[in-house]
Formats: C-alpha cells, sequence, structure tokens
C-alpha cells in the first residue's frame, strides 16, 4: 500500500521525552504516537507521550537542533572471543570509555577480598600449599602480624556478596545492585557526555530486560562470534603455562615442608 512520506519530527523515531529526561536515544513505538505542528513523534511509552502532549515546546527544537547523545555501546560475545581487545582499540579510537564488566565487578569487592575471585582466580590461589600452622612457626616468611591479618575475617555486604557469588558461580545479579551500578554509566559524568563500550554486558536475556526497562538503551551492540579451534589456540597456551607454574610451586612447597619438618625433629 503505497503511503505519504510522514513529516517526523525533530527526534525522528527516538523518544523526545527519553532524550530530554534521560539523555537516551530510545526508539519510540507507532503505537505511541502524537501529531505536533504536522510533525509525527514517536513515544517509548503512553505516559511519555500525555506528558510530551502537556508541554509539547519543552521537548522540541527552537533555535538549533536538538543534541544528541555520545554512543553507548555493547559488545558481547562468549569467553576467550577477544571482546576486551577490541573494546579497547574501538575506546582509544573513538575516545570513549571502555568498561569491562566483569573487571569492575571485581574492583568492587577487591577492597575486602584483598584478591580476585572466580573459577580461573582460585585455581592461582591453592590452599594445597599452605604451610601448616604447627610448621609455621619455623617459616621466617611470615610475621605474627601478617599472621593475624590472613586470619581476620572481612564480612561482605549482602550486595558484595551477590556479586561474589556472580563471579564465582555465575548467579544472577538481582536489579537492587544493578540499579547501583549500571544507570550511573548513562546518567552520570564522566560517561554521560563521552560515552562507554560497555564490554559483556548484559549477559543474560534478564539483563538485556533489565536495561529495557530501565531505559537504558546502547545505540550499538555487536556479538562476536568466533570458531571454538581459535578460542583454543587463543586460550589453552596460557592456560598451559600456568598449570606449569603451579606444578613448579607444588614442588618448591614440598621440599620447604621437608626441610620445616626435619628442622622440627631436630
Amino acid at each position: 500500500v503505497m503511503q505519504k512520506k510522514r513529516l517526523m519530527g525533530d527526534t525522528k523515531h527516538f523518544c523526545p521525552v527519553s532524550l530530554k529526561e534521560n539523555f537516551v536515544l530510545y526508539p519510540g513505538l507507532q503505537e505511541h504516537a502524537a501529531k505536533y505542528k504536522e510533525k509525527i513523534y514517536y513515544f517509548a511509552t503512553s505516559e511519555y507521550r500525555d506528558k510530551f502532549l502537556k508541554n509539547p515546546e519543552e521537548y522540541v527544537a527552537h533555535n538549533e537542533p536538538l543534541q544528541a547523545p555520545p554512543l553507548r555501546m555493547c559488545l558481547l560475545g562468549i569467553h576467550g572471543a577477544g571482546k576486551t581487545t577490541c573494546a579497547r582499540q574501538i575506546a582509544d579510537k573513538l575516545g570513549i570509555f571502555h568498561i569491562q564488566f566483569e573487571e569492575y565487578l571485581q574492583e568492587l569487592i577487591l577492597p575486602k577480598t584483598k584478591r580476585k575471585v572466580g573459577p580461573s582466580f582460585d585455581e592461582d590461589q591453592e590452599d594445597d600449599n599452605k604451610i601448616p600452622e604447627e610448621l609455621e612457626e619455623f617459616s621466617q616468611t611470615m610475621t605474627k602480624t601478617k599472621r593475624a591479618k590472613r586470619k581476620q575475617e572481612v564480612k561482605l555486604t549482602d550486595e558484595e556478596e551477590a556479586i561474589k557469588a556472580n563471579l564465582m558461580d555465575n548467579t544472577e545479579l538481582p536489579p537492587e545492585v544493578l540499579d547501583k551500578i549500571v544507570p550511573d554509566w548513562w546518567k552520570k559524568e564522566p560517561f554521560r557526555s563521552t560515552g562507554f563500550i560497555l564490554d559483556g554486558f548484559p549477559r543474560t536475556s534478564d539483563e538485556a530486560t533489565y536495561l529495557s526497562e530501565q531505559g537504558l538503551c546502547p545505540d550499538v551492540v555487536v556479538y562476536i562470534q568466533v570458531e571454538e579451534n581459535d578460542i583454543l589456540k587463543r586460550l589453552f597456551p596460557p592456560r598451559l603455562r600456568k598449570w606449569k607454574d603451579r606444578r613448579r610451586k607444588k614442588k618448591e612447597y614440598k621440599k620447604k615442608l621437608k626441610e620445616l619438618k626435619a628442622k622440627k625433629r631436630v
């Protein structure tokens, strides 16, 4: 059916209320459309449409075009796809922030955990190489102060426990935790005026739904597809080096333990 070309408003098919209030390009829907000065505007919700109709002059351009928000981009892909490498290059080229989501979560709890948590990091922190307490007195590498510090337990808040569980067991982050992390990248400086590339988020359909419900729309979403063989070539050599390093440390530990036991017998 041939239709007359529609004369769209200043924000084209994006919601003018979302742009004005949240500085986000949120695609409007035809069912939430309104006409003002012979131009058609699309809105994210019927509530936004009603808000526009009450005071349209607040949301339209006057002497100069409306300012568009900076680029917000999500980069997705499986572990080992090269997201972080690509994200760093893109961020550097476009002059925007690079946010590595899991790394950001690690930084939030690092002051209390003192080390990164998760399956890949736990392998490097095996307790197999821990000197037994009865032999520890013979070891000259650890002071009483350090021992007391190590034994001191640090209590995590409920939010920090949720973040730790997400990093350890890949459990869902509750919305109240996401509320304190994600919206700031869209709404607060310096991200609001500079833009960013978000590496590794959203990871699930629930997290994508969360972004939609909060009105936090990325302008571009890129999913990197990689062949399994390529990932194996990329990830296997460093894992093999780590395994060899752990074997070496284990031998050193056994040797040290043997010396300490002999010292105790003497």
